[in-house]
């Protein structure tokens, strides 16, 4: 998953100073306030990551981002510490940390913030945003970067896609799945063996030709679709989708939504291309 184009983007936190004397060291889901700001959030932030998340009790969203956000922070048994901050009672909190809209996540590594992202995700995709702060952490000797683990049938998995062993490979991270419905990676391999399923057996000249000869034609355009997603076309793959859904009606038009969701597991929630797309499918369907 690669980072965001911002990472690491300075945010101006001269605003927020450091008070007289320091408090106690961030608890979990820690309400960060303008008056602790310098040592529950930057201070912290020189041992172990810190995710700083700007939400409102206005919204359901952020509400739940940041439910998530406190599970993922027990889950990691202290590799790094969650604060809330409630934009709508620290406004000037908010604003140092140029908050447009919530919820919006922020790290702050070695006194450094990093955007993360500015709307919800899957807990999965958070999780993955979340290893990639670690590992950038780590790389500035701030805590320790996530251990990479494998299970069994993510390896029977990654033997069979390196065989071209598609059907095997689903299987085995189906297996995954039904043994750990919440993992990320294996939500991810099914995700992209699906794909690779999907396309396996395409002509691409024969799809383009065909999809831009029948553009009412569903099939080829979800296909067309997919190969524009492999050849790293993600804008092609996109707009033709959600040109799909304001044009089809119908079953037609809930298969171009679903196909493009599906698409949108593939790729890194903090991919500037997908909250495009996102505002994009949400303006096609209302």
């Amino acid at each position: 998953m690669s980072l965001p184009p911002n990472f690491g983007r300075a945010v101006d936190l001269s605003s927020l100073t450091k008070p007289a004397q320091a408090t106690k060291a961030i608890a979990s889901t820690c309400e960060i306030t303008a008056e602790n700001f310098a040592v529950n959030a930057v201070e912290l932030s020189r041992t172990k990551p810190v995710i700083l998340l700007i939400w409102s009790p206005r919204s359901p969203e952020s509400m739940t981002t940041l439910e998530t956000l406190s599970k993922l922070e027990k889950d990691a048994n202290g590799a790094w510490a969650l604060g809330s901050i409630n934009a709508d009672t620290q406004p000037q909190v908010a604003q140092a940390l140029q908050t447009k809209n919530v919820p919006y996540a922020v790290a702050l590594i070695a006194e450094q913030p990093v955007p993360l992202f500015d709307q919800s995700y899957p807990e999965n995709q958070i999780k993955m945003v979340i290893d990639k702060v670690l590992t950038l952490a780590a790389e500035q000797g701030i805590g320790s970067a996530p251990v990479e683990t494998i299970e069994p049938e993510e390896d029977e998995a990654l033997t069979a896609l390196e065989s071209g062993q598609y059907e095997i490979a689903r299987a085995a991270y189906q297996k995954l799945l039904n043994r750990k419905p919440n993992d990320a990676l294996a939500k991810l391999g099914l995700a992209q063996t699906e794909l690779l399923i999907r396309t396996e057996k395409l002509e691409a000249k024969l799809v383009t030709t065909l999809a831009a000869s029948e553009p009412d034609n569903v099939k080829a355009q979800l296909d067309c679709a997919d190969l524009e997603v492999i050849s790293g076309d993600l804008d092609a793959a996109f707009n033709r989708l959600i040109e799909c859904v304001r044009r089809f009606t119908g079953t037609d038009r809930t298969a171009a939504k679903d196909h493009l969701l599906g698409l949108f597991q593939l790729v890194d929630p903090a991919d500037p291309r997908l909250k495009v797309a996102r505002t994009s499918l949400a303006s096609a369907l209302f």
